[in-house]
């Protein structure tokens, strides 16, 4: 999956759920967001395998919901 394609489903989803969805700061290594006050590392790559995915996904699933991304 696409770094942006990532960043940009949690963002419809927090969107929908009414969360807050920000970007913080750039790291080093990450870009950090935040979500409804939880700070969301995303990593610097292009391209991110599909399991650091579902682990950025299972990071929102306080705000957004069990499995909020399988749907």
């Amino acid at each position: 999956m696409k770094r942006r394609d990532l960043v940009e489903k949690i963002a419809a989803q927090a969107k929908r759920s009414g969360a807050k969805w920000e970007f913080m700061r750039e790291g080093a290594n990450h870009t950090v967001y935040v979500l409804n006050g939880v700070m969301i590392p995303v990593p610097r790559h292009n391209e991110l395998g599909e399991e650091l995915a579902v682990d950025t996904f299972k990071e929102c699933q306080d705000a957004l919901g069990k499995g909020w991304w399988r749907k």
